[in-house]
């Protein structure tokens, strides 16, 4: 059972796979430039689990039409008036929607049972991200550079040449900046899911305190997520948090890896 749906809301239009017949809610959050057509792979679960996968604000079919800012309390209100009534929920955030899935359980641990998360982003620091969204002079200089993008291309030229920049994260950089129109979406995409910056420290006590089972996966070689943050945030909550390494990358979304992905859900 599967079908292709839209919610409303304040005039945006959300779209979202949903699939499944079970009695598990989960609510899956792709990543960056993905859209939630990656999760079907996990078909395998539609007799025990209800699978809800959105595509975020200016990504896929999702039509958003407010201002450059979703909010927390926003996408959880959507997920409620999709979800039954009380019901406890599952999330998984690949990448990007790794932060997503954080922050809400930051926000809402009453509502959440547990937690997936894949080569997810928000483990780490990521200065330039927050002063470029957080404040409004950063904002002012990410749109500029994102329309003269030739000062950044050259500091990122130079700091790779000394070895201070990592060649994989600058080839990374590339695929994304390269493109007048793919900046443009950079820009949108990054303004808009600002406020999805989890506190790790607060975090934790959370999943201490509420008993969340937290799933984390990592590829071995992956130069963008590094398991290393994965395993700080296990450090004294290894019977709430399970941490894997693949002999992969980055991209941990494909059949070959769906039996781990399956299994971190079920168990």
């Amino acid at each position: 059972m599967s079908a292709q749906l839209f919610i409303e809301y304040e005039g945006s239009k959300l779209y979202y796979h949903r699939f499944g017949v079970g009695n598990q809610w989960l609510f899956c959050f792709h990543g960056y430039g993905e859209e939630g057509e990656k999760f079907l792979l996990l078909k395998d679960l539609w007799q025990t689990h209800t699978i809800i996968a959105f595509d975020m604000p200016f990504h896929g079919k999702t039509h958003w039409t407010g201002p450059l800012l979703l909010e927390p309390t926003v996408l959880m209100t959507i997920i409620q008036l999709i979800a039954p009534a009380g019901k406890s929920i599952q999330l998984m955030g690949y990448s990007m929607g790794g932060r997503v899935c954080m922050r809400l359980l930051e926000m809402y641990p009453q509502q959440i049972s547990h937690l997936i998360l894949v080569a997810p982003d928000g483990l780490h620091k990521n200065p330039w991200q927050k002063f470029s969204t957080q404040t409004w002079v950063g904002n002012i200089l990410f749109r500029f550079t994102m329309r003269y993008p030739g000062w950044m291309f050259a500091m990122m030229a130079l700091t790779t040449r000394l070895g201070l920049f990592n060649k994989s994260i600058s080839r990374f950089a590339h695929h994304y900046l390269d493109d007048a129109e793919e900046r443009e979406k950079l820009y949108k995409r990054w303004t808009t899911m600002r406020k999805f910056r989890p506190s790790l420290n607060r975090l934790k006590k959370i999943i201490a305190t509420h008993k969340v089972k937290v799933h984390l996966l990592f590829g071995k070689y992956d130069r963008v997520i590094l398991s290393k943050h994965g395993f700080r945030l296990q450090k004294g909550l290894e019977h709430l948090i399970t941490v894997e390494e693949l002999e992969a990358g980055h991209h941990l979304l494909q059949e070959k890896y769906k039996p781990n992905l399956l299994k971190m859900i079920t168990d």
